[in-house]
């Protein structure tokens, strides 16, 4: 079994920059992360620069799940958001499993977890004072990975690809959404708002 390493975390804008910068996967990547071996297979090229790029996403999914974590545990929740937030979490955690099971397949060493304070400290979690200041934070966050995963649909001539990592984008949009409408925020005015 492979084992895991550590990476020393980017900061968040610092995570979502490198996946805007070099967020483009090999086919070969996304055919793996779709459960799609076979079609892997068949493609040849260097995955590389995918699995510094997976690994990046990873980190992502890693902090999504933490922060939701943080939200449920906080006490500031009401119950039918707490209900949405966990599942939101489940959502993350089904990411994270399929860019690790990635990893693996491409012979990568996925990046670890940091303990749920780091997270905390990293994310400000003292500064939480609402459910607002939760719903805030996990719109930020929504928002900064469906801004990543988007980033990385351009790469792909083959259909099928681009629909995987469409899956995943249209998984943080809708996430976004939902907790914009919570907040009661406006939805962006124009169109094309997001990905840019």
């Amino acid at each position: 079994m492979t084992s895991k390493i550590a990476i020393a975390p980017l900061p968040s804008a610092a995570r979502r920059s490198f996946m805007s910068r070099t967020g483009t996967l090999s086919a070969v990547a996304v055919a793996m992360l779709a459960g799609q071996e076979a079609l892997a297979q068949g493609m040849g090229g260097d995955t590389s620069g995918d699995l510094q790029i997976l690994n990046v996403a990873l980190g992502l999914e890693h902090e999504a799940i933490n922060a939701y974590q943080l939200g449920a545990s906080s006490g500031l929740l009401q119950k039918p958001v707490l209900d949405v937030a966990v599942q939101f979490q489940g959502h993350h955690k089904s990411h994270r499993d399929a860019l690790i099971a990635t990893i693996l397949k491409l012979g990568g060493k996925p990046v670890m977890e940091m303990k749920l304070d780091d997270y905390a400290r990293a994310l400000k979690a003292d500064t939480l004072k609402n459910q607002a200041d939760v719903l805030g934070l996990a719109a930020r966050l929504e928002l900064g990975a469906t801004n990543a995963y988007l980033g990385v649909i351009p790469a792909f001539g083959s259909k099928e690809l681009a629909k995987v990592a469409a899956r995943l984008a249209a998984d943080e949009t809708m996430h976004y959404t939902v907790l914009t409408q919570a907040l009661g925020r406006a939805l962006p005015a124009g169109a094309l708002s997001f990905g840019a």
